[in-house]
């Protein structure tokens, strides 16, 4: 294939991922939101294979391993003390994972957006609390943003500042819920 031809393939993939991870911040279900990242992870690292963007694509397959580990856990223990213990161990080995794929990918400070990104997101999607893996996606828009700006990913800045319009509204929505929530308990 030619470069053109490459890239645009590449921005294609892009937008299929970014089309599903904007999907997950408008769901409750915790399960629902693992799926749809796997999916998203496994378009956007072919995109960034494409792009060349070591980091970023490694970030995708450390992903994938990660929400695939918690859908293990979440169906498997079902104590809710013994599965934040083992989702505690897959964060930590994560993390150790992220810190190695650091140092064998990086490619200047901007290299280092994709494994800041990820690992913010990774405490995110740990929490129970949906509130926080909504407010959670300023920063990883924010970050990644300026990866696919380092990347070169046309569809990538565009559709990043989508998602994070996205999860700011997804968080305001939960913040008003909550509020009306309060009013009628009060009433």
């Amino acid at each position: 294939m030619e470069p053109e031809q490459i890239y645009i393939v590449s921005q294609i993939l892009t937008i299929i991922m970014y089309v599903l991870l904007g999907l997950t911040y408008q769901i409750k279900a915790r399960k629902k939101v693992l799926v749809l990242s796997i999916f998203s992870n496994a378009f956007q690292g072919m995109a960034y294979l494409l792009l060349n963007a070591k980091s970023g694509f490694i970030m995708c397959i450390l992903a994938i391993i990660r929400e695939i580990s918690m859908m293990l856990i979440s169906d498997k223990i079902k104590d809710e003390k013994s599965s934040q213990k083992a989702y505690l161990c897959v964060i930590i080995v994560f993390y150790i994972g992220l810190i190695i794929s650091a140092i064998f990918t990086y490619e200047g400070l901007f290299s280092m957006l994709s494994i800041i990104a990820t690992a913010i997101y990774t405490f995110s999607i740990w929490q129970k609390n949906e509130k926080i893996y909504k407010a959670l996606g300023t920063p990883v828009g924010i970050c990644w943003i300026l990866y696919n700006i380092f990347v070169k990913s046309i569809f990538g800045v565009v559709f990043e500042s989508i998602i994070l319009i996205c999860s700011i509204v997804g968080y305001i929505r939960s913040k008003i819920t909550d509020k009306q929530k309060v009013f009628q308990n009060n009433k």
